[in-house]
């Protein structure tokens, strides 16, 4: 009973997406007098990954350094730990739990942007040529439809850590509830739903039932 309800309410949250212009934002000023240390990225490490070694909530660290919801973070660049006094390397193996892109294309639709009172609580991409779409993590089907709420054929991941992957506005999808799926299957093909007739997946990543920034969660693209 509570997974079906957990299921419904992660369902409803789910409405109130929109493609629209990215926004400005102007983050807050980080405190220079807070005691912390810098963690240097580096290949295939992701915002997410990195407050997860350094047990930090993954919003604050991205706004302590400045990093929007259109942004992803490169190699090299210097990340902010605030009240720490020793850096964490990040294992390798992590690289396998990590997400990756489940379609190869450019994103017309970012994070947070708001079209007639609706917030897109994803990230929109258009295929540039392939329009596979892929599991972006190890994950089993918790939910299809072949219409949800204006979407089209919709997809829900389970990731077993109470992680969330959706995948909507697919033409063709070819997995269904109780499968289990590996990163990088092919799972659908991206495709058009409601009154859009333009081909783009909408992706999200929600911890729970909360929407979260793909961007911070995604390795940046080369």
């Amino acid at each position: 009973m509570f997974k079906l309800l957990f299921t419904i309410f992660l369902l409803v949250s789910l409405s109130g997406c929109a493609t629209v212009p990215p926004p400005i934002e102007k983050p807050p000023a980080a405190k220079p007098e807070m005691p912390g240390i810098y963690h240097r990225v580096e290949k295939s490490q992701t915002l997410w990954r990195i407050a997860k070694a350094y047990n930090m909530d993954l919003e604050e660290l991205a706004q302590l350094n400045h990093i929007s919801n259109t942004s992803s973070i490169e190699i090299g660049q210097l990340i902010f730990i605030p009240n720490r006094e020793a850096k964490h390397p990040l294992p390798a193996a992590y690289v396998y739990d990590d997400f990756i892109w489940p379609l190869k294309g450019r994103i017309i639709g970012s994070y947070g942007q708001a079209y007639s009172s609706m917030i897109n609580k994803g990230i929109n991409i258009a295929p540039c040529e392939d329009s596979r779409v892929l599991a972006a993590r190890n994950g089993r089907v918790v939910f299809y439809s072949d219409n949800f709420a204006g979407y089209g054929k919709t997809v829900i991941l389970d990731h077993g850590d109470g992680i969330f992957s959706v995948y909507a506005r697919n033409k063709e999808v070819f997995i269904r509830p109780g499968d289990s799926v590996l990163k990088g299957a092919v799972i659908a093909s991206a495709g058009a739903a409601g009154k859009d007739s333009n081909d783009y997946l909408h992706f999200e990543i929600r911890e729970g039932h909360l929407p979260k920034n793909p961007l911070f969660y995604l390795p940046r693209k080369n």
